[in-house]
């Protein structure tokens, strides 16, 4: 029974592009046509209990099945797989894969309403889940420049993911109107690449925080490699806290962060912001966001990449910052940057898969791989995309016109 309701699903979904599927009992099924543009993929289940899993929750089903080897991809790869199948059902012209079992919606609705409730212990755990798995294993994936681990901006000049990373920064540095002596704050400083970039090119001092005491020690090292430990300080701390203690900047940024507040502090967080900005301070938020109305989180991303965390609407986002009368001086939308960064990871991942192995173990590559193969196709055809949404407590604080961005960031990028 399983089998052929798995067969009539995929069928349902794969019109263009072929699957084909092998099942345990050495039957096998050809689904889909040959398309320009899509993917032929073949793949072959080792047990029984495969199909069963998916059709109760179709991406956590099929990532443990993958994870633990009964899903084998024997045509392309999981990239090739997952974007075959979201593909063929583009966000944008109102597809939407199968959602899991009534029972199983229930479920992660609860599991995802606890969990989202991230207090000052939660926080700090459900970081450490994530960024403190190794810093040797990030070094691999990410540009050994900066050691970004969000969103690149890619432009006509950027060919590369280390180009495109500090174009990012270049992309931010300039929407932050900085001024040399400012202080800035960095909420979610990772690495520290973005702290050491705007010491280096915008003559700032830069107090960085973070809940990774991985990401605490080598953003440390960096910053004395660079040479800027003089004007770069880092801290474990979390944000409530460094505003419970009366500081303010002239700055605030944070790259890559708010998708782990968890809705239920998305107030908090924008009242410690501005308690934390100066009256005169701008602010440059950067994070992953939803097209379309507000959602939650899928269970396969709770259980294992991002326990607490939450991709939020633009809707819920400017929504929270409005009561703290936070002004949203500047909105850009960028909706392919991510898709082409997680594709950039991926191949340096498949490039050092071997180092990966070896580091953990098959299980983690493969539970890694489909996290990111999941994200790119949430990026390409999905509903997700970047938002970079500027603010600031007074309509004074900025020049009149946006004409000051392009003239800062084109005096930041390499000539």
């Amino acid at each position: 029974m399983s089998k052929r309701l798995l067969t009539r699903f995929l069928g349902s979904v794969v019109k263009s592009g072929t699957l084909e599927v092998a099942y345990a009992d050495g039957t096998h099924e050809k689904l889909g046509t040959p398309a320009e543009g899509f993917r032929d993929v073949a793949i072959r289940f080792t047990d029984n209990s495969a199909p069963r899993d998916i059709l109760l929750d179709p991406r956590l089903g099929a990532a443990e099945a993958f994870m633990d080897g009964r899903l084998v991809v024997e045509r392309g790869g999981i990239m090739e797989l997952v974007e075959l199948m979201r593909s063929n059902q583009p966000w944008d012209r109102g597809g939407e894969l199968r959602g899991p079992s009534l029972r199983k919606r229930v479920l992660n609705s609860l599991g995802f309403a606890r969990e989202s409730v991230n207090n000052r212990i939660g926080a700090k755990r459900n970081i450490a889940h994530h960024y403190d798995i190794g810093n040797d294993f990030y070094r691999l994936m990410l540009d050994a420049e900066h050691m970004q681990y969000s969103c690149a901006y890619w432009t006509t000049q950027t060919t590369t993911l280390a180009e495109a990373q500090e174009a990012k920064l270049a992309h931010i540095a300039a929407k932050l109107a900085i001024a040399p002596g400012q202080h800035v704050l960095d909420i979610g400083c990772g690495w520290g690449g973005m702290a050491i970039y705007l010491a280096r090119h915008c003559d700032v001092r830069v107090h960085g925080i973070t809940l990774s005491e991985e990401q605490l020690s080598l953003a440390r090292v960096r910053a004395s490699e660079a040479g800027v430990s003089d004007r770069v300080q880092f801290e474990l701390v979390d944000y409530r806290d460094l505003a419970a203690r009366g500081e303010s900047f002239d700055r605030i940024v944070s790259v890559g962060m708010f998708e782990h507040v968890g809705r239920p502090q998305f107030e908090a967080f924008f009242q410690a912001c501005t308690a934390l900005l100066k009256a005169d301070g701008v602010m440059l938020l950067h994070t992953i966001g939803r097209f379309g109305s507000p959602g939650t989180t899928d269970a396969f991303t709770r259980k294992y990449i991002f326990p607490g965390g939450y991709i939020p609407a633009l809707s819920e986002t400017v929504a929270a910052s409005e009561r703290y009368r936070l002004i949203a001086t500047d909105v850009e939308t960028l909706r392919l940057h991510y898709a082409k960064t997680l594709r950039a990871w991926y191949a340096k991942c498949e490039a050092n898969r071997e180092s990966i192995v070896a580091m953990y173990d098959e299980r983690f590559y493969r539970m890694w791989t489909f996290y990111l193969a999941g994200a790119t196709a949430a990026f390409e055809w999905g509903g997700m995309g970047n938002y970079q949404i500027q603010f600031a407590r007074s309509r004074h604080a900025l020049p009149f016109t946006r004409d000051y961005m392009a003239e800062a960031e084109a005096k930041l990028l390499p000539r």
